[in-house]
Order: structure tokens, then C-alpha cells, then sequence
């Protein structure tokens, strides 16, 4: 009976488990659906926040030179930058040149036509990410064009949809190598040697090698014409390779290189040596032989700790380094590379992706280990609480870093919920809250743990069988037990213990049918002896699950420790996301100068009435500005009568705020040109947005007046 219901039992504990892992897989698929089923092509992290001719403007001849300002510095191909005329004709030199700061520019062709001249352009941001657009000025006066202005799918499509996948697998990658690694090391060196953990951080390698490969192959296509075709085209391969993100990549396979050899040690030689050590510590013949060496084992012993204790320090020091390393391929080739700060950005970065990966991957160990682990190699309690202290110590370096981070990326609490970057980032924050959350409650799991259940069951099966049969048979019990292998009955002896009453019927046969029915008897015995191996292995198996949940508390962390895998999984997700959205501090930046942009284009011109309170004291003061744009100005003062008549005032002073920044009062003394009429060169507007004009008129020696007017300029 017991045989029969063995394997059942094997089979729904194990079921159990396979189910969790599987719906810990749905909800990862589920996400990532979800991502990009909702996923516009990549937003740009560089804006174009300037022009020359500006977006709608209408000129009086043709610019000989089309310039572009962005909020950082971009990467331009040849025909990154397109000037078509009215009938969709070329009329740009095709060589875009820098300009100096962020402002790039192309040459056009001499005798250009009036009508409506269409601008494209499209280039790669600083961090990493393509950018795309256009927009429209006129010569003379707008015309038809039959140039149609649609946006360019440039980082989306099937190609996105790829590349997107690519990274957060790269991301999932990295963080199961980096961070299983560093769990065996710090908290679980016997982990070494198991199967689960070492196919977990083998894996992790495989994913961000695989994944690195193909980014690099759909790099060219990703930022360009993002053709499924141009996957595979060597040309663009040959200038991916020749870009920041380029380097990038391939410095981080030849790092890959480097973890390949890391991983080789880690689970060869380290591993060897701990289960070497792992089986003297349980051989009782082995301990008492080598307290009759005397001396010379103990010196032995203590050579062999010490080359082991070099060993660690040795693949710590090289996993710290190819760790630090693979960080740094994200840093200096995305967000942390531009921007403000970014010499302290990047370390930042780099600390904050170890901590993730550490925190993350070690919890992924920590969840294969619970679940996966053979039960005389479960995980001890003393390990637990190790990877406990860990976590809490990555969530610290995690939040620090993530601060700095929000603060350079958002800017402003107006970015934090009004762009799609601070809403993402709220997400996160919420998921990391929750996910400290179930950390606590696996705290507590870990607090409670205590001696692992098996080895309890080991102790008491060695004291029963002890005391039952000697001390003989109880240490083979308890080696027995120790490595769950089952008892292997010979087939002769389970024949003669079941088949004896027929051995007379056997010797009274002759000596032909004798051989033939010999031949029948050891086929049976076989099939019996296999079928009887299968039932010793369930029960066997059966036997494991049942000491693996034996204890309370070790189920209760596996079920905390499974519920943070599938929020990581989540976390993960929003994550990869929220590196390829624009940065709110640059998207509100580029709101800025699009608002202002659109709002007004041309010279400023602002008619202020004005009352000194004097005799004589009233009159008009007419403010024009020109082009009104950030940068140089050309400003004139008209001052008039009521009658229309220029009035002959003593002084006329201007002054220009914005408060919205905090900039402000810049003081302008235009000088006397004319009755009535002052003027001033090169006023400069250090901004774009709504400015405060102050125009202060003395008309006599004690009689003055300031009055004010906002206008948009920039």
C-alpha cells in the first residue's frame, strides 16, 4: 500500500511546484505582452528644442543653412538632416555639420524657390536612443507641398518590439548571474555544487550573452529604417560597431568572456573542493582515522582551509571586477551618460545596477534553492539570514543611488506627475515598496528558521537504527539517509527469499529444462528489480518532499520568497521601460520651447499707455522686440502722445523678468535716437517663456511711471 501511494504523493508535491514555476512564467510573459502590446516606438531622451529658420516661420529670402538645437548632444549620419522643397526635391548639401554646443546644421543650394520647405531629420541621442521629426518654415509665403509630414516609426515596429525584449532580457540576464553568483559566495558556498543554482546562474549568462548578440545585430536597424531585413545587414553592423552603444556591447561580451572563466571555476574547482570538505566533515571512519594521524592531518586540514579561503577571496575579487564591468556597459552608453553630472552619474549607475542584481539574483538563488534543492544539500538556516543581512543592505546602497537618479532624471515635482516618466517612476517606487514589504515578512520567515529538518531526520534515523542493530547498522542507516539513495535488493537473493519453496521442483527437473527455465527466471528477476528500483525512488522522493515540509517556518519563506520573485519579475519589467522613456526633465524642457515656439514666431511688438500724474504726463509707450527669440535682440521705444504726436520725454528705462524661473529684473537703457524714439542692440532673453515687461517713462523732472505687460518670448 505504501508503494502505491508514494508516488502519488511524489507526484503532487512535485506538481506543486511545477505549477508555482509555471505561473511565475505566465505572469512574466503576461508582462512583457503587456509592455509592449502598449509600447509606442522608444521615446526620444534628446528634444529638439530650437530652430533656424523656426517651425512655421515665414522668411523674407531663402536661409543659405538650416540649423537644429536639441537638449543634448546627438549623433548624425550624412543624411541625418533633410531639407525637401515644395515638390519634395532635395535641397540640402546631405552633410550635416556641428555647430558648436548642441546645435547641428546643413547646408542648402543657392536660388531656392518660394513656397513651404518641409525639415526631417533623424539621429541618435547621447544615451543610446533614436530620434526623429519634422517640421516646416516657408520662403516668401506658404504654399502647397507635396511632401507629406508623417512620423517616422524610427525605434518601433517588429524591430522595437524586438530590441525591447532584448533588453529586458539582457536586464534579466545580468541580474541572475551577477546576483546567484554573489549569493554562493557570500552566503552559500555549498550552493556550488548544486545542480539548480548552477543551472540558474549558467543561464543567466547564456540570456545576456544571447541577448547582447542580438542588440547588436538589431542596433542598425533599431536606430535607422527599422526593417526586419536590415537585421542582418553587415554594412550598418560595421557602423553599430563604431558608436558608443556599439562599444558598449561588444566590450560586454568580451566581459561575458571573462564571466565565462569565472563560472568554470566557481562551479569545477570551488565546487570540487566543497564537496571534498562536505565529505570528510560527514565521514565518521575518515574522522577518527585522522585523530590517529595526529599532527599531520590537522596541518593538512589547515592548508586546505587556508587555499580554500584564497580560492574565495580570488573569485570574489574577479566576479567584482567582471560585475563592476558589465554595470559600466549600461552607464556610460545610456541615461547616466548625459546630462547633468554625469562623472558622478555613472559610478551612481553602476552601484545602483549591482545592488539590484545583488538583491534580486541573490533572491532568485535563495527561491531556487528553497524549491529546487535536493534535501540532503537544502539550504541552512545560517545562510538564509546571511542573504537576509545582504538584501537589506543592497535595498540601502538601491534607495541612495535611486534618489540621486529621480532627482537628475525628473528635476521637478510638476515632472514627477506630469510626465510619462515621473508616473513610471511612481510605479516603481510603489513596486519596490511592496517588494520591502514581503522582504519583512520573509525577515520574519528567516527569524524563525531553525536547524534544518532533514538533518534532524538524519540524527534521529541514526539513533533508532543505533540503538536497534549496533553501531554499525545505525551509521549505515544514517548514510543511507544522508545521501537518499535506495537500497538496491540482488535479484538471487529476493529469489530465494520469495521463490524458495519451489527449489525442490527445480533440482528434480533435468538438466536442458533446468538452463531454459534460468534463462526465464532472471528475465522475471530483472523486471522485478527495476520495477522494485522505480517504487524505492518514489518513496524515496516522497520521503524528501515530506522533510523539506516538515518545517513551518521554511514553508512559509518559500511562499514569501516566491510572492518577491513574482513582484521582482514586475519590477523588472516597469524598469526596462522606464529606460527607454524620455526623462522628464527633458521632456518638459522641450514642452517649453515647443509652447513657446508655437505660440508666437516673429518680432514682439507691445503697446503700454502710461500716466506719470503730471501735467502733460500721459501718452503711449510702444515696445518692439526683434526676432523676440532666446539669445540677441534688437529692441526700439516708440513714446507718443495721445494725439499720435512723438513725445519728447527726458529718459525711458526697460526691464525684464521671469518669474517662473526666478530670473530677473534684467535692467535695458535704450539710447535716444529721435524724438520719442530710443533704442537698444543685442538685448539679450537668457530663456524662453513668459516675461514680465517693465517700461518705467519720466516725463519730467519728478513726475515718472512704471507700467508692465507680459509677452511670450523664445
Amino acid at each position: 500500500m505504501t508503494q502505491a501511494i508514494a508516488p502519488r504523493a511524489a507526484a503532487t508535491t512535485t506538481g506543486g511546484v511545477a505549477f508555482r514555476v509555471r505561473a511565475l512564467l505566465l505572469l512574466l510573459l503576461a508582462v512583457i505582452g503587456a509592455v509592449l502590446a502598449g509600447a509606442a516606438p522608444a521615446s526620444a531622451h534628446a528634444a529638439l528644442t530650437g530652430s533656424d529658420p523656426q517651425q512655421g516661420a515665414v522668411v523674407g529670402r531663402a536661409p543659405t543653412q538650416v540649423s537644429l538645437t536639441f537638449s543634448e548632444k546627438v549623433a548624425m549620419s550624412d543624411d541625418a538632416v533633410r531639407v525637401l522643397d515644395p515638390k519634395g526635391k532635395r535641397v540640402d548639401t546631405g552633410k550635416a555639420t556641428d555647430l558648436g554646443g548642441t546645435t547641428y546644421g546643413v547646408k542648402l543650394h543657392s536660388g531656392l524657390p518660394d513656397g513651404t520647405f518641409t525639415v526631417t531629420y533623424q539621429v541618435v541621442s547621447a544615451d543610446s536612443h533614436p530620434v526623429s521629426g519634422a517640421f516646416t518654415f516657408s520662403v516668401g509665403a506658404p504654399s502647397q507641398t507635396s511632401v507629406a509630414l508623417s512620423d517616422p516609426a524610427v525605434g518601433g515596429g517588429v524591430v522595437g518590439a524586438l530590441y525591447g525584449v532584448g533588453r529586458y532580457v539582457s536586464y534579466a540576464g545580468f541580474i541572475l548571474l551577477v546576483g546567484g553568483a554573489a549569493f554562493v559566495l557570500a552566503c552559500w558556498q555549498r550552493g556550488a555544487g548544486v545542480r539548480p543554482v548552477q543551472r540558474l546562474v549558467v543561464s543567466g549568462w547564456l540570456a545576456l550573452t544571447g541577448a547582447t548578440l542580438a542588440l547588436l545585430l538589431l542596433r542598425g536597424s533599431y536606430v535607422g529604417s527599422g526593417k526586419v531585413g536590415d537585421i542582418f545587414d553587415l554594412t550598418l553592423l560595421g557602423q553599430v560597431l563604431q558608436t558608443k552603444a556599439g562599444a558598449a556591447l561588444v566590450s560586454r561580451l568580451l566581459l561575458l568572456a571573462a564571466g565565462a572563466l569565472f563560472i568554470a571555476v566557481l562551479f569545477g574547482a570551488y565546487a570540487r573542493r566543497d564537496e571534498a570538505d562536505a565529505t570528510d566533515e560527514g565521514d565518521v571512519s575518515g574522522r577518527s582515522d585522522a585523530s590517529d594521524k595526529g599532527d599531520g592531518s590537522d596541518k593538512s586540514g589547515v592548508d586546505a582551509d587556508a587555499e580554500k579561503r584564497d580560492l574565495t577571496f580570488g573569485l570574489a575579487i574577479g566576479g567584482a571586477v567582471v560585475a563592476a564591468g558589465l554595470a559600466a556597459s549600461w552607464a556610460m552608453a545610456e541615461h547616466a551618460s548625459t546630462g547633468i553630472q554625469a562623472g558622478l552619474a555613472m559610478p551612481v549607475d553602476v552601484l545602483h545596477l549591482l545592488a539590484v542584481a545583488v538583491w534580486l539574483g541573490g533572491l532568485s538563488a535563495l527561491l531556487v534553492a528553497l524549491f529546487r534543492a535536493p534535501v540532503e544539500t537544502q539550504i541552512d538556516a545560517a545562510a538564509v539570514r546571511r542573504f537576509s543581512r545582504l538584501a537589506f543592505g543592497s535595498v540601502t546602497v538601491l534607495a541612495a543611488t535611486g534618489i540621486y537618479q529621480s532627482w537628475r532624471q525628473v528635476g521637478s515635482w510638476s515632472a514627477l506627475t506630469g510626465t510619462w516618466y515621473g508616473q513610471l517612476l511612481l510605479i516603481k517606487i510603489g513596486l519596490v515598496a511592496v517588494l520591502v514589504g514581503t522582504a519583512w515578512i520573509s525577515r520574519r520567515w528567516t527569524a524563525q528558521l531553525s536547524e534544518a529538518p532533514q538533518a534532524k531526520a538524519l540524527a534521529t534515523a541514526g539513533a533508532k537504527a543505533g540503538a536497534g542493530t549496533g553501531t554499525t547498522a545505525g551509521a549505515t542507516a544514517l548514510a543511507e539517509l544522508r545521501t537518499k539513495q535506495p537500497t538496491k535488493v540482488p535479484a538471487n537473493s529476493r529469489d530465494s527469499s520469495s521463490g524458495g519453496s519451489d527449489s525442490p521442483n527445480a533440482d528434480s527437473k533435468d538438466s536442458n529444462s533446468g538452463h531454459s527455465n534460468s534463462r526465464d527466471s532472471s528475465s522475471g528477476d530483472s523486471r522485478r528489480a527495476a520495477q522494485l528500483a522505480r517504487q524505492q525512488t518514489a518513496v524515496a522522493t516522497a520521503r524528501q518532499k515530506r522533510l523539506r515540509d516538515a518545517d513551518p517556518a521554511r514553508a512559509g519563506l518559500r511562499r514569501s520568497v516566491l510572492a518577491e520573485a513574482g513582484i521582482a519579475v514586475v519590477l523588472l519589467a516597469v524598469t526596462t521601460v522606464l529606460t527607454s522613456t524620455e526623462p522628464g526633465r527633458t521632456e518638459e524642457a522641450a514642452k517649453l520651447a515647443t509652447s513657446s515656439s508655437s505660440q508666437r514666431s516673429g518680432p514682439l511688438s507691445l503697446k503700454l499707455p502710461f500716466d506719470t500724474g503730471g501735467q502733460d504726463g500721459k501718452g503711449t509707450a510702444e515696445v518692439t522686440l526683434d526676432p523676440a527669440r532666446v539669445g540677441g535682440n534688437e529692441m526700439h521705444v516708440y513714446v507718443e502722445r495721445p494725439n499720435g504726436k512723438a513725445f519728447d520725454v527726458p529718459e525711458v528705462k526697460l526691464a525684464f523678468t521671469l518669474k517662473a524661473k526666478k530670473i530677473g529684473p534684467l535692467p535695458v537703457t535704450p539710447d535716444r535716437i529721435a524724438t520719442g524714439h530710443w533704442s537698444a542692440i543685442g538685448v539679450q532673453i537668457p530663456m524662453a517663456g513668459d516675461w514680465e515687461i517693465a517700461v518705467t517713462v519720466r516725463t519730467s523732472d519728478i513726475d515718472q511711471t512704471t507700467v508692465t505687460k507680459n509677452a511670450k518670448i523664445g
